[in-house]
């Protein structure tokens, strides 16, 4: 498997989802209002993910601790900073989900999810500034944009992976003939 480069991967993740360091300013500055209620947003989000059948399985057992790594991240969402590291621990989300076998449209869904929590949080937090509501959403938009496109990257190439090493284990081919042969198929 290859060597990700987080540097590369972060500056094409950002230059899809548009998020700019004046995102990250104003992500900081609204995080000490909204970091209070982020529990609720936590909260509202599990609630509906208990109420999807097909997501119950993932959850049924680990309610506490995802309840508290979600927690974590989502506060992170208004700290920053969205730099390398950060791309690194995103990637080893997607990684997660394949181990556990999580549909890769939960990502998506999940953040869809997230969003509307976000989006009910500002709009109840800043309902006289419109515009900075807008500009709030708009970050948040990007960020969660961000974290999506790095852990589906990682679920694609994680998912690759993990069939090869599965053709690997039926056929008894090791990885460096196999990667000889491809590497013959390609000139």
């Amino acid at each position: 498997m290859e060597e990700i480069d987080f540097t590369e991967l972060t500056r094409y993740a950002k230059s899809f989802t548009g998020l700019t360091k004046e995102h990250e300013i104003l992500l900081a500055e609204a995080g000490t209002t909204l970091k209070p209620a982020l529990p609720d947003v936590t909260e509202g989000f599990y609630a509906t993910l208990q109420s999807i059948d097909k997501t119950a399985p993932f959850i049924d057992g680990h309610l506490d601790s995802l309840k508290q790594t979600h927690l974590k991240w989502l506060e992170g969402i208004f700290t920053g900073p969205f730099n390398e590291t950060y791309a690194q621990s995103m990637y080893q989300v997607g990684q997660v989900h394949v181990k556990v076998h999580l549909p890769v449209e939960f990502m998506s869904g999940g953040m869809s999810l997230i969003a509307n929590e976000l989006i009910a949080l500002v709009s109840k937090t800043y309902p006289g500034e419109p515009e900075r509501a807008a500009d709030l959403l708009s970050a948040i938009n990007a960020v969660m944009g961000f974290s999506l496109l790095i852990m589906q990257q990682s679920y694609q190439i994680s998912s690759l992976s993990a069939e090869l090493d599965r053709f690997l284990a039926i056929t008894g081919m090791s990885r460096k003939l196999f990667n000889n042969l491809a590497g013959a198929y390609h000139n």
